[in-house]
């Protein structure tokens, strides 16, 4: 089964988000990374509280109409252990599996710091902080999370305001509501070389110093 990440965009939907990123940094020197993930965190409690808030009514039904038709009597409750048990691993897998009705267990909040605390890391982790001129930009997309972050170097923060940013954000997330994520990331990322070419235009030994897309399956 693909990834969360995979199927986000189509292997079009990629080469054309890779071909805007080099268009867009033939006038800039900045450098632009778009970057899907399927996940900014597993959120294990979410499984746990949501296999438990179903496993537990299932069990007490359950154990009632079973008990009554076999008259087990004061074993009763060994059943309802044995049926709880067996619920809770079933609705745990259930959940696990299910995006939707996992995020029901997360509070905003929590996913709001997964998303930007996995942003921050993937930023270093991926080299945008070692660009020539400190321009380099990450738009990060989490597709669980149905979170968008942007972060940029500290040449870029000086001189485009955070007003800026969630822009960006807000033409990728309300594309990815109509289903038209692919077009929405590429005029974001021409909006983001809009702001580049102004403050930091092309250099004529400007070099690709970083990928052009990244989709990561985590």
């Amino acid at each position: 089964m693909q990834s969360l990440a995979k199927r986000f965009l189509s292997e079009q939907d990629r080469k054309k988000i890779i071909q805007t990123v080099r268009e867009v940094e033939s006038r800039t020197a900045g450098e632009i990374v778009p970057m899907v993930v399927s996940s900014s965190y597993s959120y294990p409690m979410a499984d746990v509280i949501g296999g438990m808030m179903a496993a537990l009514p299932a069990s007490l039904i359950l154990s009632h109409y079973i008990g009554g038709w076999l008259w087990v009597g004061d074993q009763n409750m060994w059943l309802f252990l044995g049926i709880l048990i067996f619920s809770f691993f079933l609705f745990h897998q259930v959940c696990k599996r299910t995006p939707w009705l996992k995020r029901l267990f997360i509070s905003p909040r929590e996913i709001q710091e997964e998303v930007e605390e996995a942003a921050t890391t993937r930023f270093f982790r991926e080299g945008l902080h070692r660009t020539r001129h400190g321009t380099g930009i990450l738009i990060f997309i989490s597709v669980f999370e149905q979170r968008v972050w942007v972060l940029g170097d500290k040449g870029i923060n000086d001189k485009v305001s955070e007003e800026h940013w969630n822009k960006i954000i807000s033409i990728i997330t309300d594309g990815i509501k109509q289903n038209n994520q692919a077009e929405a990331i590429c005029l974001a990322v021409k909006e983001v070389g809009n702001l580049l070419e102004v403050h930091f235009p092309i250099e004529p030994d400007d070099q690709n110093e970083l990928k052009d897309l990244i989709v990561k399956d985590e």
